[in-house]
């Protein structure tokens, strides 16, 4: 009765819910969370309270939601229904209550967690930053599943709350508040005193206005809807992401009619739970969760970060780590080499921080620092230089005798390997790499790249850190090109093949973003740099058995280097493509370029497989998915060719390897995968 909630009743007869969950450290609504949370609410019931406030016992947030895990393991519509139609039953019975509930929010409110709020009659979050509502069902391929989809149309209007649950965009406490999703928001030494207040006095649930009702009317209903399909599609195929089609329909169907929203919600989203996408999406899902939890195994803490190198990647390493909290110097040869970087920071800085108290704080937490005084005072080092290996030894001979003894040394190299940097330091094993991706604001991987000698405690050390600045950790063992661009350079260099043999670049972006890739390989290349493109792709020409197309060497050196340029395999204009889709090729081509481009990324995620650079499939569906973008629906590069069928896989890959060459060639790893039960790893 009281693992997971505990109650407690106040001079003024309010019961206090206070929800903890048990042997975890995030409140998550479990099937036994649920079921305890109905029996409190029987017991709670029964005392005729004042009021009851429901709040969390942990520090980091109200309730992330749902049982993701669970969701894994559902397998029938059947099954998934059984358990929406309980969590309605549950939700039905707080929103009825005699007496006035109140959910007190701080930290996450997400999913099922924002839908248990809906249920009660009034809400109360804190202003701190950390506080943050929102619905990311949509990202896991359903939507809204314990009554959300109808209590947040009744509560803000239909098409705000449409909105928000077509975005999955989370708010803060004062934007919540502004569409009035919050009934107050205030600082968090006040919530439990609003809270009184509220129930003290009882005002009217707040409801959506004439205004916000009149888009559901029957007459606007398929003309409203229609609008939205338009804006999903500029985003998602329905084919690859059912669930925003799912909901618009279930809302056109049934706006205006309570009984049936909540019926067609359950019937809904039990199918949707249960297909591919989202059980691909789910297993996305975990594996970030996966990548999380790899960084358990250390309590290092940094506060002072410096970073060597004030160009693109090390001032913007060197701004994320602010944004995370940190004080960091940043060097770089001469005070005029660091303007750009700091100005950049600064606009970073006041993009993700509204509050004038917080922007003020960031901007004095990053110190320009050409003198390198920094080096010493830090926790971790992170050398962001250009890619020489030389200038980079001659760095850390220079910086390893000032540095702390247990502090980190970190390079952002991406292609040079580990062995071969730290020939020169006096320490060799200390050097580990953190591989950060462009732009570091929006990728979320960085790569824990390790050599042999790294001791087990540095690689826990540095996991830890790159975790706790908000990054997905994962570890990569030192050979060229480690993981993420080993296994992404082929698919573009095929890509470029395709351009040399005159495939025009809209038919090959065309092919890729029909499999489900998020931008097409050509206008990747063009976003990432042609310049930057040919020197990954010369560095890993003998580990990828693969000749740089002469295309890419001519536009180089012709100085059309992408986007930067504003000419390369497309003309660009204003940061955009100037060239109007037109496709051209047939259903039949389409897939045959998608298959030699896709093919060719799955071979080499094999051929990483079976060196061990990663440790097993499911971190490296992680690595691929999370550090390339790789179609998120299909579950990454392995999980795909599992579903597809190894066997299918060969066939394809020697019917190609006999039509144009042996970089075709499959990897002999797929023959050890072959041997297991059903073509699958474990």
């Amino acid at each position: 009765m009281n693992k997971h909630f505990h109650v407690q009743y106040d001079e003024q007869q309010i019961a206090w819910l206070s929800f903890d969950a048990a042997d975890a450290t995030t409140n998550v609504l479990t099937e036994e969370a649920l079921e305890e949370f109905d029996q409190q609410l029987l017991g709670i019931a029964q005392s005729h309270p004042k009021g009851l406030v429901i709040l969390s016992a942990k520090k980091n947030g109200f309730i992330a939601g749902a049982d993701v895990k669970t969701f894994a393991t559902i397998h029938s519509p059947e099954a998934a229904k059984k358990l929406i139609l309980r969590a309605h039953d549950i939700f039905h019975r707080l929103e009825a209550l005699p007496f006035p509930s109140v959910a007190l929010i701080h930290g996450f409110c997400l999913g099922g967690g924002l839908e248990l709020a809906l249920a009660c009659r009034y809400r109360i979050a804190s202003t701190d930053p950390s506080t943050r509502l929102g619905f990311p069902e949509i990202r896991l391929g359903i939507f809204p599943g314990f009554g959300g989809s109808v209590r947040s149309i009744e509560l803000l209007g239909h098409l705000p709350a449409m909105q928000m649950m077509l975005s999955a965009r989370s708010l803060s406490a004062k934007a919540a508040k502004r569409i009035h999703l919050l009934d107050y928001a205030v600082p968090q030494r006040q919530l439990k005193n609003t809270a009184s207040k509220l129930i003290e006095e009882q005002p009217p649930r707040h409801q959506a206005n004439l205004l916000q009702r009149i888009p559901g009317s029957f007459v606007l209903r398929p003309v409203i809807a229609g609008i939205l399909r338009k804006q999903v599609a500029k985003r998602v195929r329905q084919s690859h992401y059912p669930a925003p089609y799912a909901l618009i329909a279930h809302w056109r169907q049934n706006a205006g009619n309570s009984a049936q929203m909540y019926a067609s919600e359950a019937q809904q989203v039990s199918s949707l739970l249960t297909g591919e996408t989202a059980q691909n999406l789910i297993r996305v899902f975990l594996l970030q969760d996966l990548l999380k939890g790899l960084a358990e195994k250390s309590d290092f803490l940094a506060k002072h970060v410096h970073v060597i190198g004030g160009g693109v990647m090390g001032g913007d390493i060197a701004a994320w780590c602010v944004l995370r909290g940190l004080k960091v110097t940043l060097q770089d040869r001469a005070p005029e080499y660091l303007g750009r970087a700091i100005a950049r920071a600064h606009a970073l800085f006041q993009k993700k921080l509204k509050d004038r108290y917080l922007l003020q704080d960031a901007v004095d937490r990053l110190l320009p620092d050409h003198l390198g005084e920094g080096v010493g005072k830090a926790d971790v080092v992170i050398e962001a230089i250009f890619e020489d290996m030389g200038a980079k030894q001659k760095l850390y001979e220079k910086v390893e005798p000032q540095m702390k003894a247990d502090a980190l040394l970190a390079t952002n190299t991406s292609s040079i390997p580990l062995e071969k940097l730290a020939e020169k330091l006096q320490h060799p094993a200390r050097l580990i790499g953190l591989h950060f991706f462009n732009p570091v604001a929006k990728m979320p991987l960085v790569e824990i790249v390790t050599q042999a000698d790294n001791p087990p405690q540095l690689i826990a050390d540095a996991t830890r850190f790159a975790k706790a600045i908000g990054k997905l950790p994962l570890p990569v063992t030192s050979r060229p090109g480690f993981l993420v661009n080993r296994v992404l350079m082929p698919y573009l260099l095929e890509a470029v093949t395709l351009l040399e043999e005159g495939v025009p670049a809209t038919d090959i972006d065309k092919a890729a973003i029909r499999f489900g890739m998020p931008m097409g390989p050509v206008e990747l290349a063009d976003t990432v740099g042609l310049d930057i493109c040919l020197s990954v792709a010369e560095k890993l020409a003998e580990t990828l058995h693969n000749e740089v197309p002469t295309n890419l060497r001519d536009k180089v050196e012709a100085g059309h280097l992408g986007k930067k340029s504003g000419q390369g395999f497309y003309t660009w204009s204003k940061g955009k493509k100037a060239q109007k889709e037109t496709a051209r090729a047939t259903t039949d081509k389409l897939d045959h370029y998608a298959d030699r481009m896709i093919l060719r990324l799955v071979n080499e995620s094999m051929a990483c497989l079976r060196e061990a650079i990663v440790d097993d499939a499911d971190l490296l569906d992680a690595g691929i998915v999370f550090g390339t973008g790789f179609a998120p629906f299909r579950g990454g590069p392995m999980h795909y060719a599992d579903k597809t069928g190894t066997a299918e896989i060969l066939s394809k890959l020697r019917k190609l390897e006999y039509t144009y060459g042996n970089r075709f060639a499959p990897d002999p790893g797929w023959e050890d995968h072959f041997t297991k039960p059903g073509g699958m790893h474990e």
